[in-house]
């Protein structure tokens, strides 16, 4: 094949004595996502090379901005390491770019190729000042840049960079669990999570006849959203209407969103516990709300001893709502169905609640069994982003 895609890996390459592990995960992540498609894909500990057949390349491009570990990546040429072909494929190349500004880099890995970096640039730059119409150097804002990468038995030319999402691939850390609601914030939550690196299963609580189907099929569309960015996520639905039921008839009505999320909190535990999450993970902003100032989640942190992570934790909403945006959430976050965290909600709820009085409040109802009940009666929904037909049972 003439053109090949060359991954770069970027923060990856920090990795010393585990760097194998991380590449492994990038390839296998990569191999997945592009299972469809006729390819062959060549790991080394630097890079990555994928031959593919030129009419997919558009949709392999798709697929390849939706996997973490990739720095940058670049559709290049694949020639062989003698000066000719190098001069010669670079000329034809950038006969495409006649009338620009360029400069040539070159970087030469292949030590046994006798020619230096800089020579080479130098060469093959006169052989376009020659050869292409009305094209000057410009060494500091080239219009062009054109890049060699000389290695054994191979050279690689190229002049477009695309920006991958970073991070770390998805598989290199252990498993959380991200509460899901249908906002804004938690699926951003969730996509910087990924981005670190942590498989994610989700926990979205429900409130039967008080929450809708509609708002269900809402959070299956987030999670399906998430899965673009890994391979799949299961969904735990949690039945949450005796809880909520039982919070707003005996607590007063300014503790009821503390005491609710101290309940979702431990149910979240639970969960994680029972599928093998070491981590909860929610898009709690601080002081977005009154359960997000300091103290509340001081107050409602005190029922787990699980870590739990916060990635918009320090982000103003627009910050997030950029994000949102970018990976696709946005739309479907602003549907106009309320889940459990949007209703009921007080006139005045506490923005300083006390522990003291979260635990005199939780002593009116016998809460444990509900929660265990609601634990056993949660259902699982396993989501890919191309299969949507599985959730037709559930709706």
């Amino acid at each position: 094949m003439e053109r090949v895609l060359l991954i770069k890996y970027g923060e990856m390459t920090t990795k010393k004595g585990n760097r194998n592990f991380f590449v492994n995960t990038l390839y296998n992540n990569i191999k997945e996502k592009l299972k469809n498609f006729d390819v062959k894909i060549i790991k080394e500990i630097s890079r990555m090379y994928i031959e593919f057949h030129d009419e997919d390349l558009e949709r392999i491009k798709e697929q390849i901005n939706h996997i973490f570990g990739i720095h940058t990546y670049h559709i290049a040429y694949i020639i062989n390491s003698n000066m000719e072909e190098i001069i010669s494929k670079s000329i034809e190349i950038m006969h495409k770019y006649e009338g620009k500004t360029f400069k040539v880099e070159t970087k030469r890995s292949d030590k046994k190729f006798l020619i230096e970096s800089m020579q080479v640039s130098r060469q093959v730059g006169g052989a376009i000042l020659k050869n292409c119409i009305d094209m000057k150097v410009d060494v500091k804002h080239p219009e062009v840049l054109l890049n060699i990468e000389i290695r054994p038995y191979k050279s690689f030319i190229y002049t477009k960079t695309y920006y991958g999402l970073g991070g770390y691939p998805v598989g290199t850390q252990a498993k959380g669990m991200l509460m899901l609601s249908g906002g804004i914030d938690s699926p951003v939550a969730g996509f910087l999570t990924l981005k670190r690196g942590v498989r994610l299963d989700a926990v979205y609580f429900e409130a039967i006849p008080h929450t809708s189907l509609e708002a269900r099929n809402k959070v299956i569309e987030l999670t399906r959203i998430l899965a673009r960015y890994t391979d799949k996520i299961n969904l735990h639905i949690v039945p949450f209407t005796e809880v909520q039921e039982e919070i707003y008839k005996t607590i007063d009505p300014a503790y009821c969103i503390t005491i609710m999320r101290r309940m979702m909190y431990r149910i979240t535990q639970l969960l994680a516990k029972k599928h093998n999450a070491l981590i909860l993970v929610n898009g709690e902003s601080i002081g977005q709300v009154a359960s997000q100032t300091l103290t509340s989640m001081s107050v409602i942190n005190q029922v787990t001893n699980m870590p739990v992570i916060r990635p918009v934790a320090c982000l103003d909403k627009l910050e997030i709502i950029s994000i949102a945006q970018k990976i696709g959430s946005y739309e479907t976050s602003i549907l106009p169905y309320e889940d459990c965290c949007t209703l009921f909600v007080p006139k005045h709820p506490v923005i300083n609640p006390t522990l003291e009085k979260c635990l005199k409040y939780e002593k009116n109802f016998d809460y444990k069994p509900m929660l265990e009940k609601a634990v056993e009666k949660t259902f699982t929904i396993k989501v890919e982003e191309q299969k949507e037909e599985k959730f037709k049972e559930f709706l």
